[in-house]
């Protein structure tokens, strides 16, 4: 039977403001990329969301970015790479501290936002978030795009390596993500996001934004936490694969 894991971004607050449903979230998905607090997430949130995430069996994920509370990590920063390796494990040792806490363990790292993209093609970012991955742990699964410079010096540094897709953004040809800034880089409309995770899952392909379908084969789905109506349409998706004869659990 055909697998896929769900993942979805978690833990995206700070002090009282909240932006995503943890709790919901959390008895929909499979793994949680749980902030860490540089571009979203205090010491409080991190430690809820991870003894949640315990409770239900979801596999908990450090997601690092770049230091930009301000910019919620998705502006373009230049970080020396041994400032970046070392901000990247002291991020995912803070989870870990919460993690055990609540039984359970960081089991997987991802990167998010502008880092997220810029590891892709940049290679010396790439390493950087490679080197602090394995400072924290050599054992540390990397999820990454399918394709990406990350995945493949990972793979070299010794690292286990999993591929991942997104439903609910635009492709270009090239297999990478359309930047958010263009239209229709977030794919809004809910029944286009359920079918084409079913096709992800099933057939690891996709339409891109230009109409060409392209091949993106991945062992995990992301659906973003921060989108109106996430709880919901993460429902959706669950129930449409489920329904499609594919299980859904986690890839650790």
């Amino acid at each position: 039977m055909t697998s896929i894991d769900l993942n979805a971004d978690l833990g995206e607050g700070f002090g009282r403001w909240r932006l995503t449903d943890d709790e919901q979230l959390l008895s929909v998905v499979t793994s949680a990329n749980v902030a860490c607090g540089f571009h979203a997430g205090d010491a409080a949130t991190m430690r809820r969301v991870c003894a949640q995430a315990a409770e239900r069996g979801v596999a908990i994920g450090a997601q690092v970015s770049y230091r930009d509370l301000a910019g919620f990590g998705r502006r373009a920063m230049d970080v020396p790479a041994t400032e970046l390796a070392a901000e990247v494990a002291y991020q995912i040792g803070a989870l870990e501290v919460f993690a055990r806490a609540a039984g359970a363990r960081v089991a997987y790292v991802k990167p998010h936002g502008a880092l997220y993209n810029r590891v892709v093609h940049d290679e010396e970012q790439a390493h950087a978030v490679v080197d602090g991955v394995r400072l924290a742990d050599p054992a540390l699964p990397v999820l990454g795009l399918p394709g990406s410079r990350l995945l493949e010096l990972a793979a070299k540094a010794g690292l286990p390596t999993v591929a991942e897709a997104f439903a609910d953004r635009a492709y270009t040809e090239e297999g990478t993500l359309v930047p958010r800034g263009r239209d229709g880089a977030v794919v809004t409309d809910a029944a286009a996001v359920v079918e084409r995770s079913v096709g992800l899952a099933r057939s690891g392909t996709v339409t891109a934004h230009s109409g060409v379908r392209i091949e993106v084969r991945a062992r995990s789905l992301c659906l973003h936490g921060d989108t109106p109506g996430a709880v919901d349409l993460a429902r959706q998706v669950r129930r449409r694969l489920e329904e499609s004869g594919v299980r859904v659990e986690a890839f650790v």
